[in-house]
């Protein structure tokens, strides 16, 4: 079985204390492959050495998370588009809306999401999209860029049975991390009646780690515990699971 975290921030300080020790537990739990969000500009360089250190583990991709979007965001807009230049990125992302910290700047924070959308049919790639206390606002922006350019992922997937569908609706695949096993996460009530071919897994470590590491810093090697419940919810085996979330994901990146 080989697994792929579509979603994880192993560059950051988390991870500073042991990270090849960490990478090396999820390479001995099956995960082959590892996709990196971007934050924003100052973590360029901690995700670059990482693909430097594990060039064939690693996919970076590029772009301005919500929570960093500020009121001088232009110039971090301005970073993402020269880097992703560099034909280095597989991706733009994370990107969208938050309001669940500070709903002021929804307006630059819709701007950002608008624009990074561009880029990546520009470039051709992916989106990747964060979505905290924001489905309509989202779906606002991607409704009205909706063409054949427009696919990706919808990171940790959080929302209803028809936000679920309608993030389909838009070529979206859902992103399942840790969320699908807590008790209150909502998503194992429908999930079942999504067919598997719209499902990718991710960890987004080190946030959310899964039941019964939750509290705790997550890893890339805890996806075990999400593709475990998810062949509960599908009725099918692990590496069914490992097999057609891992071709959804090559199928969203290419590979």
């Amino acid at each position: 079985m080989q697994f792929i975290d579509t979603h994880a921030h192993l560059y950051t300080e988390a991870f500073d204390e042991d990270r090849d020790e960490m990478i090396q537990r999820a390479l001995d739990a099956g995960v082959g492959h590892f996709f990196l969000p971007a934050i924003d500009s100052s973590y360029t360089p901690a995700m670059k050495a990482l693909k430097e250190a594990y060039p064939d583990r690693m996919s970076l991709m590029a772009g301005l998370h919500p929570t960093h979007v500020g009121q001088e965001f232009e110039q971090e807009l301005k970073w993402v588009e020269s880097e992703l230049r560099t034909g280095s990125y597989s991706a733009v992302g994370e990107i969208g809306i938050d309001l669940y910290w500070d709903k002021s700047l929804l307006k630059e924070q819709t701007v950002a999401f608008r624009r990074q959308i561009g880029l990546a049919k520009e470039f051709g790639l992916p989106i990747v999209i964060h979505c905290r206390d924001a489905f309509d606002e989202i779906f606002e922006v991607l409704e009205s860029e909706k063409d054949d350019r427009l696919f990706g992922i919808f990171h940790c997937f959080t929302g209803t049975e028809a936000q679920a569908r309608h993030a389909v609706s838009l070529n979206m695949k859902l992103g399942i991390g840790g969320v699908v096993t807590f008790k209150n996460g909502r998503i194992d009530t429908f999930l079942e009646r999504i067919p598997l071919g719209h499902i990718v897994l991710e960890t987004d470590a080190p946030y959310l780690a899964p039941v019964p590491y939750r509290g705790k810093r997550n890893e890339s090697s805890y996806i075990r515990c999400v593709s475990r419940r998810l062949a509960e919810i599908y009725q099918t085996s692990e590496a069914e699971i490992a097999a057609i979330t891992s071709a959804n994901a090559k199928e969203v990146f290419g590979g």
